[in-house]
């Protein structure tokens, strides 16, 4: 049974979402412009500038050639429209194989938007690019399981923590990019068993993308839960209502009114 509860009224800090962990269930969604983000404004805690652009709104296959230059012109926009939720922008591919190059563009991601924090993946490989990142002011969200970004190493999407082995694997990648200084994990396309050890395994907040509800938090694209994008739909993924259908019938009636001078009739016209 759902409840009903209050529009979020004063500013999200990186504090609010390290609070919320085991006392009250995080919400994110994606924004990529200030027209949806002013919508989402004040509906959840956080909003992630998601790589996931290339393939909603670019139509590419993978999110691999999205740019920093991308992240940054969106997250701008983003925060344009959106000020109460905490903005996370995401580091695209290849900007963060060094701690120099990361520490470098997210940098700029600072100094040229007003994101609160940036987001990588990887887990204990990726360790020592949080410390660096941490250790030089900028906030990180961590990012483990099934990663977008290493989709071609890994020969296509794949389910994590089938097995204990693999949980095991993924609790270590956790507490290691937690120790690193991580504020929060998203943990993407595991098996709640696997998310579940997770969650507990960590003091700081995690934020599941198909992989059930004993996370902290949630985390959707907004395209995937509003009914937008429809090349393919994950088995994770809800859709609140079919966008798409809904704008297609907008059309059709905007088309038959112009066709037949319906529109714009006087009301409409100076």
């Amino acid at each position: 049974m759902s409840i009903h509860t209050p529009r979020i009224e004063k500013k999200v800090t990186l504090t609010t979402i390290a609070k919320m962990k085991g006392e009250e269930p995080i919400t994110m969604v994606t924004a990529y412009d200030a027209l949806f983000a002013k919508i989402f404004d004040g509906e959840v805690e956080m909003i992630l500038v998601g790589d996931s652009l290339n393939m909603s709104f670019l139509g590419k296959e993978d999110t691999l050639s999205a740019t920093m230059d991308q992240m940054i012109y969106h997250t701008q926009a983003v925060c344009n429209g959106a000020t109460l939720p905490v903005i996370v922008l995401d580091m695209p591919f290849g900007t963060y194989m060094t701690p120099e190059d990361a520490v470098k563009n997210a940098t700029r991601a600072y100094q040229e938007t007003n994101a609160q924090a940036v987001k990588i993946e990887g887990g204990k490989e990726r360790a020592h690019i949080v410390e660096a990142l941490t250790q030089n002011s900028i906030a990180v969200l961590g990012h483990i399981g099934l990663m977008p970004q290493f989709i071609r190493s890994e020969g296509g999407y794949k389910i994590r923590g089938k097995e204990q082995a693999d949980i095991d694997r993924l609790v270590e990648d956790a507490k290691a990019i937690e120790a690193a200084g991580a504020f929060a994990i998203v943990v993407e396309g595991v098996k709640a068993e696997a998310a579940k050890a997770i969650t507990e395994a960590v003091s700081v907040p995690t934020i599941g993308i198909g992989a059930g509800n004993a996370t902290d938090g949630q985390v959707l694209v907004w395209s995937d839960m509003f009914g937008f994008f429809e090349s393919f739909k994950p088995k994770f993924v809800k859709q609140y209502f079919d966008g798409a259908k809904q704008v297609r019938e907008g059309l059709e009636s905007y088309r038959n009114e112009v066709k037949s001078r319906e529109f714009p009739s006087d009301e409409y016209t100076y």
